[in-house]
């Protein structure tokens, strides 16, 4: 099944100032990894987020935990969720199209399993630090 790109090619962003990237951290079952490998997975949360508009393409940073050890109820069924740690300051509609894309693109990924699902964590900017924040240049940015 090809990815799901939404024209990302035909999107083009250009920054200079240095931001604080979203963390897109993906738990899923072990055997996930037999319909599709971890890079499949990866590049296709890397591009719903592209998608959305709302980072960077080259701030988004996508890793994957895989799980041999859990539940799914009183069951024992493949799973994905997707933990998308975000820079505060978007809006509810914005937070919610972001957890919908990513769900809906998974979906089409993986038709046959029913547990795929998102959340969006806001992190304070107030508190939030980066290496590039000890420069005193540094200057904030984000979409």
């Amino acid at each position: 099944m090809p990815y799901i790109n939404h024209n990302v090619s035909e999107t083009k962003i250009t920054h200079t100032k240095k931001k604080p990237m979203p963390h897109f951290i993906i738990d899923c079952s072990k055997d996930i990894l037999k319909l599709h490998s971890q890079d499949e997975i990866i590049k296709q949360v890397n591009l719903s987020a592209i998608s959305t508009k709302l980072f960077h393409k080259n701030d988004i940073k996508v890793r994957i935990n895989v799980f041999e050890n859990y539940s799914t109820g009183d069951k024992k069924e493949n799973f994905i969720h997707v933990f998308a740690n975000i820079m505060e300051g978007r809006t509810i509609q914005k937070k919610a199209n972001l957890s919908r894309t990513i769900v809906k693109d998974l979906a089409d990924l993986f038709p046959d399993v029913s547990h795929i699902g998102t959340n969006v964590i806001e992190f304070e900017k107030a508190s939030y630090c980066n290496k590039n924040m000890l420069d005193p240049n540094y200057e904030f940015s984000m979409p």
